[in-house]
């Protein structure tokens, strides 16, 4: 640290905080701490390697017992729970071939025969229209309408998520591709498809999508960084803060996947949320140290006040996004829950690291942390933090507030509150009008870039129909010799309903138990298949079964989906409650104002409702989608919405809370709403769209990858970051506060018993700020200009 008289003692106000008391202790301590986070680290890392073997391709596992899940329970518990996931492989003639010419039979008895001899390894059922034990029929049904293409049908064992002592699924996978290659023959395609080669699919593209994000975000993320701090080393520290935030999140998510199932996304929410907010983060309490340094104060005495003051808003800004996330955890789905998990941990990890290991690196280096400072980039940090020193001090006399291009921006505003609300609020109303028109859905093999899998798909689409991949299931328990007289029926009766086809009925060995299988004549993630499986569940069982006394459970895969939606509906109005509740009390305490949050919740609501309006226009209506790179898809994705909420509204919050607490630093020294709007939109507008276009450039990076729903996602973050930087943070929040005055910080007598939890304050005594000559009630509008 540079000798310093001034780091000889810290003011005694500076330690009357507990999180400058902690970077006091965190500097004086450098190297232990340091230390000790190096020791986290390499554990993490260890931990960190064995990620892949606790995370599962499942996207919308549920947790509960809704009927889809009661019906594959009541099916492996009478057909035996060993049944693993089905692959189709589709034979298709590319030279005009077919099923009945002799070298089409030949590769399909070749292709059987290894399969057969594979089967204590990795095959337990299959079927092709050669072989004699099926039924003409059903054979037939596996054969396309011009004879060039069929399948074969197949079972991996101890797969299934029900198996007893089931292994990992890659092992039969890779070992059935190994044949499928063996087999390959000019003039056929062989392709495989199913919910386990999908799965390693989306599972790959994630992986190869998520090295892609480093390689093309850190760079982004750096050229930010410099642009703001105008230093090497200053940009340097914050990408490693955020990348310690990363390592340690993801390791600590290793250690709970061996407890819990977790989503393959955990691992990319991780790597995105982190970079993000571990950098903003970083940037707001160097950039403070680095402001009071440029006011005059001691190197250690400059790291307390940050404690005191930034560091403890970063504390307050990371409480408020954990609870948004915790909002995630009420959703009984793995989806929800994992990246509920990875977001919360990385944030977690990335506020500790601030509190401790910023000041601890901020002690070792001192001034050091503007080394390879680049001179004609250094103009944009240091003089605007001495300008902000001097503001605080008087020194400029009056007007100084609204000095530069956020300090005019706000005189700007504030002159004209009305009309500045009506065109910020009426951009954001207009964006948000497409939400109406959202429609959920799920993504599937037709969304995955070119390659097997969608060639499969392809054509098993052309040729047949994508419901063979995912028939519906009937788990039917007759209860009595009657009952199972209406069960034998069934299939007759179903035989003509629209929707689905070959009706297939299977007794289980003891006989209490009965499958019915349908196959669905519309992809299975289609909104077509699901109001299929509605209304065979509410309309066509109920009247083919009534009086019968035959329990029935309708499962598969879009069984699961319409139960995963209602699960998502049906809570969504408790996650929202449970997200605008904490966020009101903690911004209550935070603030001491009833206004304050209640204007926060209201324009986060506005700028999340944008957010929603621009995908659907992008992704539904394909505004745009080409010249983006996304797909265009008839639904967005059915998690990414209320995901998409929790994550927005706690990272709205967070630049509320930064940008806020600069604001009532300044009023409650000088009492002056409107002068501490401007200071405090001028002192943090740097700042908070550096860190906002950090995001926007993280966000944006994994929006550019394959997988439809990470487009969704990534996509949907940078632009209600974007909007929220610009329009709300800039023109929305200093017009409203303008426009009510001191009423922002009411507080009524009755709650003036509530505990002091400010995120900044004035630490240590300033010279009185004086007044402004030309306040701003009485500027007019061709001052302003």
């Amino acid at each position: 640290m540079p000798s310093d008289p001034a780091d000889a003692t810290v003011h005694p106000l500076v330690l009357d905080s507990l999180t400058g008391r902690l970077a006091v202790w965190s500097a004086r301590h450098g190297w232990l701490v340091l230390g000790s986070w190096l020791s986290v680290l390499i554990v993490a890392v260890f931990s960190a390697l064995q990620i892949g073997a606790v995370v599962s391709a499942g996207e919308m596992t549920l947790l509960g017992r809704p009927e889809s899940v009661q019906g594959k329970e009541l099916l492996n518990e009478a057909f035996g729970s060993a049944e693993g996931e089905q692959e189709t492989l589709v034979v298709s003639a590319e030279n005009g071939a077919t099923v009945d010419d002799a070298v089409y039979q030949q590769l399909l008895q070749d292709l059987t025969a290894d399969l057969l001899a594979s089967r204590d390894v990795v095959v337990e059922a299959y079927s092709h229209p050669l072989v004699a034990a099926f039924d003409p029929a059903s054979a037939a049904a596996l054969v396309s309408a011009d004879r060039r293409s069929t399948l074969v049908q197949v079972t991996l064992r101890g797969s299934g998520a029900h198996a007893i002592g089931g292994s990992p699924t890659p092992d039969h996978q890779e070992r059935l591709a190994e044949i499928l290659e063996s087999h390959r023959t000019p003039g056929f395609s062989l392709t495989m498809i199913g919910d386990g080669s999908v799965g390693e699919t989306f599972m790959s593209i994630a992986e190869e999508d998520l090295i892609r994000a480093e390689l093309v975000g850190l760079p982004a993320a750096m050229g930010v960084l410099v642009l703001v701090f105008g230093a090497l080393l200053a940009a340097a520290l914050s990408l490693g803060l955020a990348a310690v935030s990363i390592v340690t999140a993801i390791g600590l998510a290793a250690l709970i996947g061996r407890v819990f199932d977790l989503s393959f996304f955990v691992v990319n929410m991780i790597f995105m949320i982190g970079l993000a907010v571990g950098i903003d983060y970083a940037l707001l309490i160097i950039e403070r140290y680095r402001e009071e340094r440029a006011a005059g104060r001691g190197s250690l005495e400059a790291i307390g006040v940050t404690g005191a003051t930034a560091s403890r808003a970063v504390l307050f800004s990371g409480v408020t996004v954990i609870l948004a996330l915790l909002g995630l955890f009420l959703v009984p789905i793995t989806t929800f829950r994992s990246l509920g998990l990875g977001a919360t941990l990385v944030v977690g990890v990335a506020v500790v690291a601030m509190l401790t290991l910023v000041p601890a690196a901020l002690g070792l280096l001192g001034d050091r942390i503007d080394w390879l400072s680049l001179s004609r980039l250094r103009w944009r940090a240091r003089p605007v933090a001495k300008q902000a020193s001097r503001d605080e001090d008087g020194d400029n006399g009056p007007g100084q507030p609204y000095s530069g291009f956020w300090g005019r921006t706000a005189h700007w505003v504030m002159v004209r509150p009305v009309l500045s609300v009506i065109l910020a609020g009426g951009v954001l109303l207009l964006l948000a009008q497409p939400f109406l028109q959202l429609e959920r859905g799920a993504a599937g093999a037709e969304t995955l870039p070119p390659g097997e899998a969608r060639d499969a798909y392809r054509l098993l689409e052309e040729d047949f129909s994508a419901g063979v991949l995912s028939p519906v299931e009937v788990a039917l328990r007759p209860a009595d010799d009657e009952a199972r007289v209406a069960v034998e029926r069934l299939p007759a009766s179903l035989a003509a309903i629209p929707g689905f086809s070959q009706p297939q009925l299977e007794w289980a060995g003891s006989g209490e138990v009965a499958r019915l299988t349908l196959y669905l004549e519309d992809r299975p993630n289609s909104e077509p298949a699901r109001s299929a499986v509605e209304d065979l569940r509410q309309k066509i069982l109920p009247a083919a079964l009534e009086g019968a006394g035959v329990e029935a459970y309708v499962t598969g895969k879009t069984a699961a989906e319409v139960d995963s939606f209602a699960v998502i509906g049906g809570y969504t109005p408790w996650v929202f409650a449970f997200v605008l509740g904490l966020s009101f009390l903690l911004l209550l305490v935070v603030f001491r104002s009833v206004v304050v949050p209640l204007k926060a919740i209201f324009m986060n609501l506005l700028s999340v409702a944008a957010a929603y309006g621009v995908l659907v226009l992008v992704f539904q209506r394909g505004w745009g989608a080409d010249l983006l790179g996304f797909q265009r898809t008839p639904a967005v994705e059915a998690w990414v919405p209320l995901f998409l909420f929790c994550i927005l509204f706690g990272l709205s919050m967070d630049y509320h809370v930064f940008l806020l607490s600069r604001i009532r630093e300044h009023f409650d020294g000088t009492g002056r709403n409107q002068e501490s709007v401007a200071v405090g939109l001028r002192a943090t507008g740097r700042i908070i769209t550096g860190a906002a276009a950090i995001m926007v450039v993280v966000f944006g990076t994994f929006a550019s990858g394959r997988l439809v729903m990470m487009q969704q996602v990534g996509f949907g973050l940078a632009v209600a970051v974007f909007l929220d930087a610009t329009l709300v943070r800039s023109v929305l929040v200093p017009a409203t506060m303008a426009l009510l005055g001191d009423i922002n910080w009411y507080l009524p007598n009755w709650l003036r018993w509530l505990p002091d939890l400010r995120p900044e304050a004035p630490i240590l005594p300033r010279v009185a700020v004086p007044a402004l000559k030309d306040s701003m009630p009485r500027v007019s509008r061709a001052e302003g200009e």
